[in-house]
């Protein structure tokens, strides 16, 4: 492997943004935890414990869903931004799960926002009776609560993790939360009335034993900036499961994109000096939401069984389907990646050929852009590339000039299309496996 590229200015640390560029699932665990070796912090600016990262190291995987990427690195600072929904039942266990393989968790290691909001017992009930109501129009949600804790933050009611500090007010704000909660359970889902006391009660042990891990992220941030190191930001999800720029509704619950990391960390986005698209080379999407080029039969099959391709929060199989460059293009255009990590190239090798989309029919004309319509992707008609496949094996490969032709070629009309260059290929899901062109 060769060197990680820097554009790092003397004396002054730079952000690195790592976001996915599709649906998610592209695999930004293991670009994340390959890029913590050189930074000395990384954040988690948005979602929730609906997202699950993926790092094997030695052939040894470990799946975490709140807690950084980069905690499996020693003496590397770990954040969790104000952009994030928290479990902290979820996080608790995740702590213990960590601990017991002899990783490093303590508080000096990990530091929460005092500003992230909450998920509470509530959340996750609500979402669960939601899903259930919509039957056969569901949007697909994983039912952790992540939208719904979203909800009451925009109302003014949520409960954010500085108020673990301080019970009186955390039994205020479960009791004024539960006043519409209660309302929406008896009558509208047939279920029972919370008690505030009984949630207070489920809620304070793990509040207690977070409070030691509470601090100001932004400060930490700008401090570790000032002194010459690098900070990532950890993205969930993927670009176009965005809020607001993503196939609604069949998208998550916050900011996806790469703009997302300033804001949902506490910095300037001037710090952000690097920002990486993680991209699949070929494209995945879990649960509902259109998708125009999913495969259906022996290719999609291949690429699902040979991907591995189940989810890493739900276990769900995830649907899979050519590269789509339409998609990425946007990407593109929301996130303005300097380079790209490109993931999962040796999971095409064995196929004849290869097609990629190049651009969408819609209602007569061509697009190099998705239609802004809702709904249009439903309609859409994929123009496809086909490029050749190629036999062999590249799990073993570490530079670029050992990769066969024709995966080369693939490389580099990903790099046409999106015009930025590829600078880690992921060749299989070990640390090892990894390409690096400087």
């Amino acid at each position: 492997m060769g060197e990680f590229p820097t554009q790092q200015n003397p004396g002054s640390g730079r952000g690195i943004v790592i976001h996915g560029a599709q649906w998610g699932d592209e695999g930004k665990g293991k670009i994340v935890d390959l890029l913590t070796e050189s930074a000395k912090a990384v954040v988690r600016f948005q979602g929730g414990n609906n997202a699950g990262h993926t790092l094997v190291v030695g052939g040894e995987k470990t799946i975490v869903h709140l807690m950084p990427s980069g905690i499996l690195h020693d003496g590397k600072t770990c954040l969790i931004g104000n952009g994030v929904v928290l479990d902290p039942e979820v996080l608790c266990r995740e702590m213990d799960t960590l601990a017991a393989q002899g990783v490093d968790v303590t508080p000096e290691r990990l530091t929460i926002s005092k500003k992230t909001q909450v998920i509470m017992p509530y959340h996750r009930l609500l979402d669960g009776a939601r899903e259930t109501l919509l039957a056969g129009a569901k949007i697909g949600t994983t039912g952790r609560g992540i939208g719904p804790c979203y909800e009451d933050k925009m109302a003014r009611i949520g409960i954010r993790a500085g108020d673990f500090a301080y019970p009186e007010l955390l039994a205020k704000k479960i009791a004024k939360a539960l006043v519409e909660k209660n309302t929406l359970f008896t009558k509208l889902y047939d279920m029972p009335a919370l008690d505030p006391d009984a949630v207070l009660e489920q809620i304070l042990p793990v509040a207690k034993r977070l409070v030691p891990y509470l601090g100001d992220v932004s400060s930490i941030i700008q401090k570790t900036l000032a002194a010459g190191g690098d900070v990532l930001f950890e993205g969930a999800q993927g670009t176009h499961l965005d809020i607001d720029h993503g196939t609604y509704p069949f998208v998550t619950s916050s900011n996806t994109v790469s703009g997302q990391a300033a804001a949902g960390s506490g910095c300037a986005p001037s710090v952000l000096g690097r920002v990486v698209a993680v991209v699949k080379a070929y494209t995945t999407r879990v649960g509902s939401g259109p998708f125009p080029t999913e495969l259906f039969g022996t290719v999609g099959d291949y690429l699902q069984e040979k991907g591995g391709e189940f989810g890493a929060t739900t276990g769900r199989k995830r649907r899979c389907g050519w590269l789509d460059l339409v998609l990425l293009r946007e990407s593109a255009r929301l996130s303005g990646p300097t380079d790209i990590a490109l993931t999962k190239l040796d999971v095409l090798s064995g196929l004849f050929e290869i097609k990629i989309c190049i651009g969408y029919r819609y209602k007569g004309k061509v697009y190099e852009y998705p239609p802004q319509d809702e709904g249009a992707l439903e309609f859409v008609e994929p123009i496809y590339e086909t490029m050749p496949g190629w036999e062999e094996d590249l799990s073993g490969i570490t530079t670029w000039e050992d990769l066969p032709l024709a995966a080369r070629e693939y490389v580099s009309r990903i790099e046409q299309s999106l015009k930025t260059t590829c600078s880690i290929l992921s060749v299989g899901p070990d640390r090892r496996q990894t390409i690096i062109r400087g």
